[in-house]
């Protein structure tokens, strides 16, 4: 069976990995690296992060747990001093191959674990000035945000609620996601899974699921 929909992550996907700036912060503050990841990755359903990624609790109420979670693994850090290094940078290339899947004739959504917040992606000033939510989202057939749907990935409903809203099959669907962990659940119900590593690496394994030819350079 063909493939009729691209369906893709954004942060780490069409921006860089807010991953990259977590590592930065931990540097500056003298922990170990991959501190936050890991506090994200403890009790994943539960923590600090699971609950603002679906609207459970807000910015302030985030600020404190993160803290009592990253404390109880040795190195104190707020969680108002992570908020602001979730934006990454836009990836020109990824967004033309956006556009060229919807071009195409594939129908294309978005899947995002976000939070309600200024430092969400594109409200800092800098994404601002980038335009990237500006440039990117008006371009998805639908997009389907964690913290108003109140399911986040890896929860398999998410991806199905999507199914529905493109009305289509999982068996025909492309996921790309900067984790694996998002990845799986995607494979687990028929979509041919992209981890998404590299620019180089995304576009040619997308190329060779779609039958699309990309761009080496981002279009102007």
């Amino acid at each position: 069976m063909g493939i009729e929909a691209v369906i893709w992550d954004f942060g780490g996907v069409f921006t860089s990995s807010p991953f990259e700036a977590f590592n930065r912060l931990e540097a500056e503050r003298g922990v170990p690296k991959d501190l936050i990841r890991t506090v994200n990755a403890t009790n994943p359903d539960t923590n600090a992060w699971a609950l603002f990624e679906r609207n459970e609790i807000n910015a302030a109420e985030f600020d404190r747990l993160f803290l009592e979670e990253s404390t109880a693994l040795g190195h104190p850090i707020r969680g108002a001093d992570v908020l602001p290094r979730l934006s990454g940078e836009l990836r020109p290339r990824m967004v033309s191959a956006l556009k060229a899947c919807k071009a195409a004739g594939f129908k294309v959504g978005c899947i995002t674990n976000n939070v309600v917040s200024e430092h969400s992606p594109g409200q800092d000033g800098a994404q601002k000035a980038a335009g990237a939510m500006g440039q990117v989202m008006p371009l998805f057939d639908a997009i389907i945000e964690s913290s108003k749907a109140g399911v986040r990935k890896p929860d398999p409903r998410i991806y199905l609620m999507m199914c529905d809203i493109l009305a289509v099959q999982p068996d025909v669907c492309v996921y790309l996601d900067d984790l694996g962990i998002n990845c799986k659940p995607a494979a687990g119900l028929g979509m041919k899974a992209i981890k998404v590593i590299g620019v180089d690496q995304t576009l040619g394994e997308l190329a060779a699921i779609t039958g699309l030819t990309f761009d080496a350079e981002a279009s102007a």
